[in-house]
């Protein structure tokens, strides 16, 4: 298979248990040489259980990548010839980020632009994951309501440049970008 010719960028956005990773790993499963980008970090037994059922439901041809912060980095140290570079999940990686040294704000644009530019300056297309949290009440916690701006932000910096923007709902997927959604800012006023 020669998926480069049609590279593409999709993310895939919804609420928890909304179907996203399926639907990512069922679009990638259409692909012979996969690269998962897995992002969670161990840090209980609930997660590492949680880590240790998605690594069951991969087939077993599929390459995994285990980065939870430099992920540009890790992707473009990789040698392997991919089809397709499936990332679950943006959520996870912008708290790792935040959480990394609590002291500091991160970057999240120029770590969102570092991500951005290794999926630009490689041939192989992606499939991203990322969670919806805007939707809901707004946080009682400062660190919530930071971390909810956070996502907010890389996740409109995804949409915008992905070719395919896919939101899941209750195990319902609409394709937000042919149904002609458009950034806010190109809208005609």
């Amino acid at each position: 298979i020669v998926y480069n010719a049609q590279k593409s960028l999709t993310l895939i956005i919804g609420g928890a248990r909304s179907g996203k990773s399926s639907l990512a790993e069922k679009m990638a499963s259409r692909h012979d040489r996969v690269l998962f980008v897995a992002t969670a970090q161990a840090g209980d037994a609930e997660m590492a259980e949680r880590i240790a059922a998605h690594k069951a439901s991969r087939p077993d041809t599929w390459d995994t990548l285990e980065e939870s912060l430099d992920v540009a980095g890790a992707l473009a140290r990789q040698s392997g010839n991919y089809d397709l570079v499936l990332i679950d999940c943006l959520t996870v990686w912008t708290a790792n980020l935040m959480l990394e040294d609590e002291s500091t704000i991160p970057d999240y644009d120029a770590a969102s632009d570092a991500l951005l530019r290794a999926y630009d300056e490689g041939d192989t297309s992606w499939v991203v994951v990322t969670n919806e949290v805007g939707l809901g009440v707004v946080p009682p916690s400062e660190s919530g309501r930071a971390f909810r701006d956070a996502l907010g932000r890389v996740n409109t910096t995804f949409a915008r440049h992905a070719d395919r923007v896919i939101s899941m709902t209750a195990g319902l997927a609409l394709d937000l970008k042919a149904l002609g959604a458009v950034p806010w800012d190109q809208l005609d006023r």
